[in-house]
C-alpha cells in the first residue's frame, strides 16, 4: 500500500496536467505508469486527483533508469521497495553513476596531438590512445582528452626522453592493475552494504545509509590507492637504486685495488 504523497497545506500539490508540464511526461504516460503500479495513486480531493513531490521524484527515478536501460519490470522491483523515499533512491542511483574523475575534460585537434608526439605521431599511437581511453574521438578531427592530468604527465615524460608508445605501455600496465583494484573495492560495497542492504528487504529508512555508503567509497578509495601507491614507489626505489649504488660502489672498489 502506498502512503498518501500530498499533504495538504504543506506541499505542492499538482494536477495530473501540472504533473505533466513539471515533468515534462504525457498525462497518457503517467496514467499508464499508475496503472503499471510505477506511480502512487493521487490524493483524490472531491473528484479531482493531486500529486505531490513524491511523484515528481518517481517519473525522475523512472525516467532516469530508463535511460540507463532499465525495463519497467526491473524499474518496478526496485520502486516497490521505495516506499516513500522515491527521492532517497534517486540520490542513491545518482550517486552511483557520479563519475569518479575529479577533472574536466579537455577538447584538443588533431593536429595539436600531432605536434605534442611530434615524429612519434602515427595512426597506431592515436588508436592506442583510444582504445586506452584517454582519448574519445568527437568527429571533425576533435578528441576529447578524459584525463588532462594524465595528457601532462605524458608530455613531461615525452621532455625526459621517453617515447609516447613507451609511455602508453605503462598507462596500459597501471590501467590492467586499477581495473583489479575497482573490482576489489566495489565487490567490497556489494558484500558489505549492498547484500544486507538486499536480505534485509531493502527498507526505505536504509537507503540515506547505503547511499552515503558509495558516497564515502569514492574518496577512500582514491586516498587508499594513492597511500598504498606511495607505499610501494618508495620501497620500489629504494630496491632499485640501492642495488645501482652498490653497484657503483662495488665497481669503484675494484678501480681502487686494480690501481694498488
Amino acid at each position: 500500500m502506498y502512503s498518501s504523497c500530498v499533504t495538504d497545506g504543506t506541499e505542492e500539490a499538482l494536477t495530473i496536467d501540472e504533473l505533466a508540464q513539471r515533468t515534462g511526461m504525457t498525462v497518457r504516460n503517467i496514467r499508464a505508469h499508475q496503472s503499471r503500479g510505477l506511480l502512487p495513486p493521487p490524493e483524490v480531493r472531491g473528484r479531482t486527483g493531486f500529486y505531490g513531490p513524491e511523484h515528481v521524484a518517481r517519473i525522475d527515478l523512472i525516467r532516469e533508469l530508463q535511460d540507463e536501460g532499465f525495463n519497467l519490470a526491473a524499474i518496478r522491483r526496485l520502486v516497490e521497495g521505495a516506499a516513500g523515499s522515491t527521492a532517497e533512491v534517486l540520490r542513491f542511483t545518482r550517486a552511483v553513476r557520479e563519475p569518479f574523475e575529479d577533472e574536466p575534460p579537455e577538447i584538443v585537434t588533431l593536429e595539436e596531438l600531432a605536434a605534442r608526439w611530434g615524429d612519434n605521431a602515427s595512426p597506431d599511437l592515436l588508436e592506442r590512445a583510444l582504445a586506452l581511453g584517454l582519448l574519445r574521438e568527437l568527429g571533425d578531427g576533435r578528441y576529447e582528452e578524459t584525463s588532462p592530468r594524465l595528457s601532462r604527465a605524458g608530455a613531461e615524460l615525452a621532455e625526459l626522453g621517453i617515447a609516447p608508445a613507451t609511455a602508453l605501455d605503462v598507462i596500459a600496465a597501471v590501467r590492467r592493475h586499477a581495473e583489479g583494484i575497482s573490482e576489489r573495492f566495489v565487490a567490497l560495497f556489494i558484500d558489505e552494504v549492498w547484500n544486507p542492504f538486499e536480505e534485509a528487504g531493502r527498507p526505505a529508512a536504509r537507503w540515506p545509509e547505503v547511499r552515503i555508503a558509495i558516497e564515502r567509497l569514492r574518496p577512500l578509495a582514491a586516498e587508499s590507492v594513492q597511500a598504498i601507491f606511495q607505499l610501494a614507489m618508495s620501497d620500489a626505489v629504494d630496491a632499485a637504486f640501492g642495488r645501482e649504488l652498490e653497484r657503483i660502489r662495488l665497481e669503484a672498489d675494484g678501480e681502487r685495488r686494480g690501481a694498488a
